[in-house]
């Protein structure tokens, strides 16, 4: 009902020709056309086989040629799969001095474009005629789009193996990339470089989970991050178009909120302030000089609540194709929503563990970091360490596993500042007096620092990172060192 004959899909045999005896006549003409036409863009299977030869030989420095391609055919019993070597001689002899070799290419990948859109409308036209309790319509219109967006941005409908050949390569280039930083980190800057040399940097696929307990600075960190990042994309010219955006999505606060923290940030303005009008002129000339600057930071807000992972997914997909996409921040998972299958419901273990390998595909499939925020048990307040750990994750076990970063936020001055020392009954005023005493040299000596604590590292060592922390403004920052610091009388 929903299938099409062979002999009814677009193809043009004669470009195919035109083009194979175009690379057999000049093998320069492979590097106009190698960064997008693949071996499975060829209608004719014998095609597709010989573009493959051509390109393993050429890629190897040998000359891909009539002769070349026999003797390679002859030693593997496959000449007669090819037509033989008069089908050979017949391609060579298709190509004219004006062959316009990048035109037949782009020609080719564009029927190749059509056969596959046509495939994927079979199958949604097949799949959405199938009713099943367990295949919902819109996790159907989930899977469609995943599959146009693939066609879109990588004309692939599924990656299939890569050769380990390739892998290395792809491994080589990222360390290439660090080499040419100095040794620094590989992936987008933080803007915190204690972070960065840590982490080396926000990498591509990785799913980085930032956790902590209420009013630890996650949202504020996040913040920072996505405006860093956003900022360095707008100013980085090397970064290309289809890369430069970060998507944040607040399942928490408005886009107006997040917005004001960001203005509250770069124009060092209290955030209370803004919010209640306490500022005088001169703020507020600041402010609107800090919006006009703003308007071209690459930074999308997406505050809708209640978002599923499939939801997630789409948008994302759908920024990247209209705008280009280089992070994603999500604030946070356990606002995130089951895509309501009936498997899950009414668990939210199981659901959890959905949502998690569910981002951690986003990560892969957009190639894209993705930074997820989690709240943490309440079992950490009960310790006297209030120090975060993996156990403390909420639903730990899913999101454990599929995190490649997992950080906690830490802010000890909480702790301490909301701890304020009673007299005991047995406690005598003078012992009461140092015990206050000692309290107030903790506050002051752990005022204005936090720490970015590695739980874990899939690709690196683990442990904290001490940062600066501005109330006011909700900012992490570097912390100055030691070594830096003016030195001290007496010393």
């Amino acid at each position: 009902m929903y299938e099409i004959s062979p002999d009814q899909l677009p193809k043009n045999i004669e470009a195919e020709q035109a083009l194979l005896g175009a690379l057999l006549a000049n093998n320069k003409v492979y590097e106009k056309v190698s960064e997008f036409l693949l071996p499975e863009h060829f209608s004719a299977p014998v095609h597709a086989q010989i573009f493959d030869i051509i390109a393993k030989l050429i890629t190897k420095g040998h000359v891909a040629d009539v002769i070349t391609l026999k003797n390679y055919f002859e030693q593997n019993g496959t000449l007669n799969e090819v037509g033989g070597y008069k089908y050979l001689i017949k391609l060579a002899d298709s190509a004219t001095p004006l062959t316009n070799a990048e035109y037949y290419a782009q020609f080719i990948y564009d029927k190749y474009l059509r056969r596959e859109l046509i495939n994927i409308g079979c199958d949604i036209a097949s799949t959405a005629a199938q009713e099943s309790l367990d295949s919902e319509a819109s996790s159907q219109i989930e899977n469609a789009e995943k599959k146009l967006f693939d066609l879109a941005t990588v004309g692939e409908t599924s990656k299939g193996f890569i050769t380990f050949s390739d892998a290395m390569q792809d491994s080589v280039s990222r360390i290439e990339a660090a080499f040419q930083k100095g040794g620094k980190i590989s992936g987008l800057p933080t803007g915190l470089d204690a972070l960065d040399n840590k982490i080396g940097g926000l990498n591509d696929s990785d799913l980085i989970i930032l956790a902590g307990r209420p009013a630890m600075g996650k949202t504020a960190l996040a913040t920072n991050i996505a405006y860093n990042v956003a900022e360095f994309m707008a100013q980085d010219k090397t970064i290309p178009p289809a890369k430069k955006g970060v998507a944040f999505f607040s399942l928490e606060m408005s886009a107006d909120q997040l917005a004001a923290r960001i203005l509250s940030t770069v124009t060092q303005t209290n955030g209370h302030d803004m919010r209640v009008g306490k500022i005088d002129n001169a703020q507020f000339t600041r402010l609107a000089a800090a919006v006009r600057e703003l308007q071209s930071i690459p930074l999308y807000i997406d505050d809708t609540p209640g978002l599923n992972i499939n939801a997630i997914r789409t948008r994302a997909r759908r920024l990247k194709r209209s705008h280009g996409l280089g992070l994603i921040v999500i604030d946070y998972i356990q606002l995130i929503t089951g895509t309501g299958s009936k498997k899950s419901e009414g668990n939210r273990v199981q659901e959890v563990s959905e949502i998690s390998r569910g981002l951690k595909i986003l990560a892969k499939e957009l190639q894209v970091p993705v930074i997820a925020l989690s709240q943490l048990n309440r079992s950490v307040e009960s310790r006297d360490d209030k120090k975060p750990q993996m156990a403390d994750l909420r639903e730990s076990g899913s999101i454990e596993q599929d995190a490649d970063i997992v950080l906690f936020v830490f802010r000890e001055n909480y702790y301490i500042a909301n701890n304020v020392p009673a007299q005991r009954d047995t406690e005598t005023p003078e012992k009461f007096q140092q015990r206050y005493d000692n309290w107030l040299i903790r506050c002051k000596e752990t005022a204005g620092r936090a720490e970015v604590i590695v739980g874990k590292h899939r690709h690196g060592t683990t442990g904290p990172i001490p940062l600066s922390w501005n109330g006011d403004f909700a900012q992490f920052g570097n912390l100055a060192r030691e070594d830096r610091l003016p030195q001290k009388i007496g010393a």
